[in-house]
């Protein structure tokens, strides 16, 4: 039998909204083995959105298994797993019970739209009684909406946790039992998976760290603090809250499975997981993962700093218990990696998304067509959700390869918006962009980015970078590799394989030129539903 090698790895969970994979890390982000599963998804009424918590915790359990045998299979032991992170979808929200440490009802996951009339009650809530902020001082009306603003750097919104507990809590009897028995434990999905992984009812283990608790809308961005101005609003109590703890520390060790016995020493929220393990870990670097929609994450260092053109406010990561955070300005758009599988899917023009940018590279320009791509309005900065979809600029000479890349320059254009936003808030300057997700594997997409926005464009060769993040926070919290979040110069051979920069070639003159016909086209698309309006 053939002797297993043992090195000095470290693992990932990320457990993202379809499904879990659990990567294993070498010290310079060389992927050794992995394990990816989906798990089931509800959706029992329009607009609702649901997960089964056991179910992503058995998924996350056999990925952890697989990774081990794939680890196994390619000459390694499972020794070599020193300490592992774990990474999720924000905002979703699970509920459970103390005693037993079951499911009191399905997750209701961070897309779900269900609690729009809870959104509407608290809203009315906020102008009519306003937000206590100390005993017996109220702010209410339009100085309540901008009180909560200042506490969590968040709106009122379907997104947030507090109100899927709120509508849990006014819809399933047994959540308020468990409630106003003191029996009620909330968390999102790290705080579940972490709780099961070491002991569940035998360790209680209840914890969770600011990048996922500032996405609850009850944290107090300023203190690191559960707020108990914001659980008087919401009417909860504060013994259903997790723990608060950094995103890198020794938090427990796992229980059961071919990992037991390993340390979990890292907990951080997809995105700002993505901040981190594209190494965004000073003030004034920024990465944007491009998915179905995108994320684009400023770090603006210890300096909290409050959004005036449309963006959030939000904690990238803490890097060890005391140590101050690291905030971020962050910025959201709808629709990225859907508008390339809607020129597939709904037009035909293309049979695979890998496609569009052999279909684009057929033309030089757009050939003056602009495509605001407003499927479901639009998001940072505009937040105007009666856009309309618009393509314009059409002639007869107008080709597919047009329309192709006036797909790729939409991308871009809206990563410029969202950017200039951020540049603004912050008053600094962005000289390069790094970049995840799988529309960036296209280069012809990459050097249009870096042309309308006029910055180098950063892409690694390893795009996992939300699993690296956790990987990183992780590492770090045992001191594997030397690493150091502290210290950017001990990860700078991290992830560096194979990377590449796009730089711009357009002159500023051509690229200010196209910028302003963009702002025409996307002022042409606003306000299009009346019905948004008259809401």
């Amino acid at each position: 039998m053939t002797q297993l090698k043992t090195g000095q790895f470290v693992g990932s969970l990320d457990c993202g909204t379809t499904s879990v994979r659990f990567i294993v890390f070498d010290e310079h982000a060389v992927i050794v083995a992995q394990h990816q599963l989906e798990f089931p998804q509800y959706y029992p009424h329009p607009g609702w959105h649901e997960h089964n918590p056991l179910e992503i915790q058995s998924v996350s359990e056999e990925c952890i298994a697989r990774a081990c045998e794939n680890l196994e299979e390619n000459g390694w032991s499972k020794s070599s797993i020193k300490v592992i992170g774990i990474t999720n979808q924000r905002e979703t929200a699970v509920a459970w019970d103390r005693t037993t440490g079951k499911p009191l009802c399905r997750a209701i996951v961070w897309d779900d739209a269900r609690t729009r009339s809870t959104v509407a009650h608290y809203h009315q809530k906020l102008r009519v009684d306003g937000i206590e902020i100390s005993p017996g001082v109220f702010r209410k009306g339009e100085d309540g909406v901008k009180a909560l603003r200042e506490l969590t750097g968040l709106p009122l919104s379907t997104y947030f946790s507090a109100l899927k507990i709120c509508w849990m809590l006014e819809h399933y009897p047994e959540v308020k039992e468990a409630h106003d028995a003191d029996n009620l434990c909330f968390g999102t999905i790290e705080s579940w998976l972490v709780y099961n992984f070491t002991g569940g009812t035998r360790t209680n283990l209840h914890i969770t760290e600011p990048s996922n608790a500032s996405r609850t809308l009850l944290l107090d961005l300023h203190t690191l603090s559960w707020s108990p101005a914001l659980l008087r609003f919401f009417g909860l109590r504060p013994s259903i809250l997790p723990r608060l703890v950094s995103s890198s520390e020794v938090y427990g060790t796992l229980m059961e499975g071919p990992l037991a016995g390993v340390r979990i020493a890292g907990l951080v929220g997809d995105q700002q997981g993505a901040l981190v393990g594209n190494k965004c870990i000073r003030a004034g670097e920024a990465k944007c993962t491009y998915g179905t929609g995108a994320f684009l994450l400023f770090n603006t260092g210890d300096k909290l700093v409050k959004s005036e053109h449309g963006l959030l406010t939000t904690v990238g990561f803490q890097a060890g218990p005391g140590l101050k955070p690291a905030y971020a300005l962050e910025g959201s758009i709808a629709v990225a990696g859907s508008a390339i599988n809607w020129l597939r899917d709904g037009m035909g023009m293309i049979k695979n998304s890998s496609d569009v940018n052999t279909l684009a590279e057929k033309e030089e320009t757009t050939g003056g067509v602009f495509f605001v791509t407003a499927f479901s309005g639009l998001l940072a900065p505009y937040w105007d959700p009666g856009a309309g979809g618009l393509l314009i600029g059409l002639t007869k000479y107008t080709n597919p390869s047009h329309i192709a890349r006036a797909t790729l320059e939409a991308n871009a254009f809206q990563t410029r918006a969202v950017i200039e936003s951020m540049l603004l808030d912050s008053k600094a300057s962005l000289k390069e962009l790094k970049v995840d997700g799988g529309v960036t594997a296209g280069d012809l997409c990459m050097q249009i980015l870096a042309d309308i926005g006029g910055f180098g464009v950063v892409r690694p060769e390893m795009r996992e970078s939300t699993a690296l993040g956790s990987a990183l926070l992780a590492g770090a919290a045992i001191g594997l590799h030397g690493w150091d979040l502290s210290k950017p110069e001990t990860i700078a051979l991290v992830n560096t394989k194979g990377g590449r920069t796009f730089f711009p070639k357009k002159g500023a003159e051509e690229r200010e030129s196209h910028w302003r016909r963009w702002k025409k086209a996307v002022e042409r698309s606003k306000r299009w539903d009346d019905s948004s309006d008259e809401e």
